[in-house]
């Protein structure tokens, strides 16, 4: 009995669709999806939370076969409701600690007029060896303000898949911001759904990938509203041996006039084995609308790196210092305790303890690490 509770415990599945672009591209590139081994879903007795039918129309970036696999894995949904004109001012917290293979599927919906700050923060040690999912759709209704902020700061042996689906109303504002920081294998995919007039998202990424690590994102924007907007800007380091895979696309379905997206991401780079994949797609089914996207990657020039030697600072440590910029800024925008210290915790792996520490004291915080000391 022993022996086949443990079999049944370490049973597998395979999510061979994750992150799966609007507009596929030549299968040889590679560049179509990814896949997942992941633990199978297993009988946690009876569920009695599971959101209600409203999220089962929100489209999320991971696809829906992941999608179902975290909804089947995680056992009790969690629903949160913010009341129409209410200003909540403490953040809607997700907490994934991958150390323990946690996996989340939460709802939000944001009523009309109202404002809420939502945070999901996987974190766990250097050396945590399990995998760990989150699945988070939000509804922003009629003038709604969704702020939302993802702070990836996994160790080195995690293996984490991150969804997310959003519904902006009428004149809602969707303000993401985006931080992966660490992980061995990690997907995040988000869909934005911009459906009513003047809907407006602002999205923002930064992301450090180094070692042997594998990056998978798929950012999909559908405007369908008239006169939506989308901004999206990714910015990041890869270094050593690092993979990232980049899908951005904007969607620009028929009847959204006046309708405009950009999307822009700048990579750079440190290491002689990187792979970098990136796949910029504008789709578009109207006449009067705008769309733009670009990318760029290159390294610190052989100028610049003879500037900084002169003023004593070697490749290195100018190298260290975009990748502590990234760090900086997850931790100056973390909306909560949670998922900054998550964030100074995974620079003192990366970075060392005396730039975590500097970077901590910039902000007037003390490392987690010292206060236990």
């Amino acid at each position: 009995m022993a022996e086949k509770n443990a079999a049944a415990a370490a049973a597998t599945t395979m999510l061979s669709h994750v992150n799966v672009p609007a507009a596929q591209t030549w299968n040889y590139l590679h560049i179509n999806d990814i896949s997942f081994e992941v633990p199978a879903p297993t009988t946690k007795g009876e569920v009695l939370g599971r959101l209600p039918r409203l999220f089962d129309a929100v489209e999320v970036g991971i696809g829906d076969e992941a999608a179902q696999w975290v909804v089947a894995s995680s056992g009790d949904s969690r629903y949160v409701e913010v009341k129409a004109g209410v200003k909540r001012t403490d953040p809607i917290v997700v907490d994934v600690d991958a150390q323990a293979g946690t996996i989340c599927d939460t709802g939000v919906l944001v009523r009309e007029g109202a404002e809420a700050t939502v945070v999901v923060v996987a974190h766990g040690k250097a050396q945590a060896d399990a995998t760990s999912a989150s699945l988070l759709r939000i509804v922003a209704e009629r003038g709604a303000h969704v702020s939302l902020t993802e702070v990836m700061a996994l160790g080195d042996t995690s293996q984490h898949v991150e969804g997310v689906g959003i519904e902006a109303g009428e004149d809602a504002l969707v303000e993401v911001r985006q931080y992966a920081l660490g992980g061995q294998k990690v997907a995040m995919g988000i869909c934005t759904s911009l459906t009513g007039r003047r809907a407006r998202l602002i999205h923002d990424m930064r992301y450090l990938v180094r070692g042997t690590e594998q990056l998978d994102v798929n950012h999909l924007v559908r405007q369908r509203g008239r006169n939506t907007r989308s901004d999206i800007t990714t910015s990041g380091v890869l270094a050593d041996a690092a993979k990232k895979t980049m899908r951005e696309t904007i969607d620009l379905i028929h009847g959204a006039k006046g309708a405009a997206g950009n999307e822009l991401e700048t990579v750079l780079v440190t290491g002689d084995d990187i792979v970098n994949k990136t796949l910029p797609t504008i789709l578009c089914d109207e006449d009067d609308v705008q769309g733009n996207h670009g990318a760029s990657i290159g390294s610190v020039s052989p100028d610049q790196l003879a500037y900084l030697a002169d003023r004593g600072i070697s490749t290195a440590d100018a190298e260290a210092l975009f990748a502590r910029a990234i760090f900086d800024d997850a931790a100056i925008h973390a909306p909560d305790e949670l998922s900054r210290a998550a964030a100074l915790a995974r620079a003192e792996e990366v970075l060392g303890a005396e730039i975590a520490r500097d970077v901590a004291e910039g902000l007037g915080l003390a490392l987690n690490s010292e206060e236990d000391a």
